[in-house]
């Protein structure tokens, strides 16, 4: 059970939106919090245990995660359970294998961004050659989801706990065309039939130039950024999927004895 939290700072208590929320929250709840840096995470300064809740930007989290023994979760922007609500042709390729196609002309522009490296680099749209300047520095072995280029006509997130739809937040595109929220139903129904779920997450869907509400991306709750989530949901979301992690360690004793040994 989460009984204490380590929020990130930027230094002088500076914090971003999304700290502020849960921070907001956690005063509410009664929960004890000690404010770190990320330097501090990386030269593992943190008391952290199984009774930790740890909140703050990717690396950080990653950092917590080694910290603790947990595994980083991997990526899975595209779940194979939601694959009917794309609407686009979405597929797995590397770097090096895009280089000679976009060199021949046999793809339209697409969208490409890291498969299984958080962050790696940006997304973003491929139409020639040349535009494989923007990733000059990352290995052309690096793994990428590509998709074809579509219209958005509005996009949304949808944050996510414990299967119920907590906050239905536009992001981008016109706000007076709303997405068909039966199809976001539908899509949690098929991640919970299908083992994809998580307690805590974010799903962003939108409406194409067709009139069609499309996936967008999934992703993990335990880093993510907020928009007009209020701060009891917000928190709720990434509570619910920290606990989760937390749950791997407490499934293995021997690792955690050793973790709180060092």
């Amino acid at each position: 059970m989460i009984s204490k939290a380590f929020i990130q700072e930027q230094g002088n208590r500076r914090l971003q939106k999304e700290e502020q929320r849960v921070v907001e929250e956690l005063r509410h709840r009664g929960i004890p919090i000690t404010f770190y840096t990320e330097k501090r995470i990386r030269r593992r300064q943190l008391m952290l245990d199984s009774e930790s809740l740890v909140v703050g930007d990717m690396s950080c989290i990653v950092g917590a995660l080694q910290q603790l023994s947990i595994p980083e979760p991997e990526p899975n922007d595209y779940p194979i359970s939601l694959h009917e609500f794309l609407h686009r042709r979405v597929w797995r390729s590397t770097l090096a294998e895009l280089e000679p196609v976009l060199r021949d002309g046999r793809y339209l522009a697409m969208f490409v961004k890291p498969a299984t490296r958080r962050k790696r680099f940006t997304g973003c749209v491929f139409e020639s050659e040349y535009d494989m300047s923007q990733v000059y520095a990352v290995s052309r072995q690096e793994k990428v989801w590509c998709s074809e280029v579509v219209t958005w006509l509005s996009e949304y997130r949808i944050y996510v706990v414990h299967s119920e739809i907590r906050s239905v937040d536009h992001y981008a595109g016109n706000t007076d065309i709303p997405i068909d929220v039966a199809e976001v139903h539908r899509a949690i129904q098929a991640l919970d039939q299908a083992g994809e779920s998580y307690a805590g997450y974010a799903i962003d869907f939108g409406v194409l130039d067709s009139g069609q509400t499309a996936l967008v991306e999934m992703n993990d709750g335990f880093a993510i950024g907020a928009y007009s989530i209020d701060s009891k949901n917000y928190t709720d979301m990434i509570w619910a999927r920290w606990e989760e992690l937390l749950a791997q360690r407490e499934a293995n004793p021997s690792v955690q004895r050793i973790d709180e040994q060092t």
